[in-house]
């Protein structure tokens, strides 16, 4: 299948990194390149690109989509590592650094990789497939306990124990294998709604647990913002609820704030800051790209600067 990613808020985000044409940036989440092709479009031959990605199908059609340029490096790696990766590519800091967290389109559409309920494919759900752990796994030999609470946590699903329940009498059975499978126990466990499809939620979840996209996120994005320069720029792009609030609650952090009593005529409590939020409220999608590129519709944007406090 054709690895195909329309990029969200492309010219917002481009923006809000403040592209340095001889800076170097890092894409933590490559994709197909949609964001970086127009980083390395602004870049002259001094400036460099750093693409991650965990999964290899992305990274090799970022390869092909970025054919005619020489100055990036591909990693097969995950974000959450970038002390290490710049570590090991000797770079001390860098110019500027886009997340796009969550599942690809690719990854959606391309129903064996098995992230979609609208399917009959084998439970996968790993962003990359050399890992372990997968949805097989995590449906099957996860505890009654365990599966509710991440069902409810990830998922903010309210009928989580219900459909928790349900999962591990059917499992007694015989294995649940497919999606379809799955999907279809979820139906049964949840009351009809106009909420979108039944297993949304749950799929989601699921999908967060087998990939760790939200324990690590908060270090990542503080980790991330030590990692620049001075006046380089964080973009995070989320897309629910759950890491967005990670993203600006690290930010808030990242930007410190003074605990002194407010009739002191100066700072005594020394407060640490490593920089400055941009945008105090998220960037959204105009009606327009909402009108070609539904799936930017729950897309949000944060940026950070780095600043030294002085």
């Amino acid at each position: 299948m054709e690895f195909k990613h329309i990029p969200v808020l492309l010219n917002e985000t481009i923006n809000g990194l403040n592209i340095n044409p001889d800076g170097i940036y890092i894409d933590g989440t490559i994709g197909g390149a949609g964001h970086s092709k127009e980083i390395i479009e602004k870049l002259s031959q001094k400036g460099f690109l750093i693409g991650i990605d965990r999964d290899e199908e992305a990274l090799n059609a970022a390869r092909q989509n970025l054919k005619e340029y020489n100055n990036y490096k591909l990693i097969h790696e995950n974000h959450d590592n970038i002390y290490e990766i710049l570590e090991e590519l000797a770079i001390e800091k860098v110019d500027g650094i886009l997340l796009d967290l969550g599942v690809s389109s690719y990854q959606l559409d391309n129903k064996e990789r098995g992230f979609s309920y609208i399917s009959n494919n084998k439970l996968d759900m790993r962003m990359d497939e050399n890992q372990k752990l997968s949805a097989y796994e995590v449906v099957n030999q996860y505890r009654e306990e365990e599966l509710s609470k991440i069902i409810y946590e990830y998922g903010e699903e309210r009928f989580a124990k219900r459909i928790a329940e349900n999962i591990c009498i059917e499992r007694k059975k015989s294995p649940i294998q497919t999606t379809k499978q799955l999907a279809d126990i979820i139906e049964k466990s949840v009351p009809i709604s106009k909420d979108g499809h039944p297993a949304k939620r749950t799929f989601q979840a699921i999908r967060i647990e087998v990939n760790n996209e939200l324990r690590p996120l908060y270090n990542t994005v503080i980790n991330s913002i030590k990692c620049l320069k001075e006046n380089g720029r964080l973009c995070i792009i989320t897309f629910h609820s759950l890491e967005d609030r990670v993203v600006k609650n690290a930010y808030i952090d990242a930007q410190g704030k003074c605990t002194c009593p407010k009739d002191l005529p100066y700072c005594i409590c020394n407060a640490k800051s490593y920089g400055q939020i941009i945008n105090k409220k998220p960037i959204e999608a105009s009606e327009e790209e909402l009108e070609n590129n539904s799936r930017s519709k729950s897309a949000k944007l944060r940026i950070f600067e780095r600043r030294e406090k002085r």
